[in-house]
């Protein structure tokens, strides 16, 4: 039976699948296989990862990002 495996990391997060005795993170549409920590909200979307970093800046107060420190 697969297993899913969940890294929340403090800079990073990444997923991983165990099936066929051997684990395969999953990458992302841009072959990325981990992706920034960051969740942002702002009146008219939701964002994670590398969106929400690069919008930190202007919308600090609505990001969450280093949760577990």
């Amino acid at each position: 039976t697969p297993a899913i495996g969940i890294d929340l990391g403090t800079t990073f997060s990444c997923v991983g699948v165990f099936k066929h005795e051997k684990v395969e993170n999953i990458a992302k549409a841009q072959s990325n296989r981990t992706t920034p920590s960051y969740v942002a909200i702002t009146e008219t979307e939701r964002m994670i990862g590398a969106a929400a970093k690069n919008q930190v800046a202007m919308n600090h107060s609505n990001t969450v990002f280093d949760a577990k420190r």
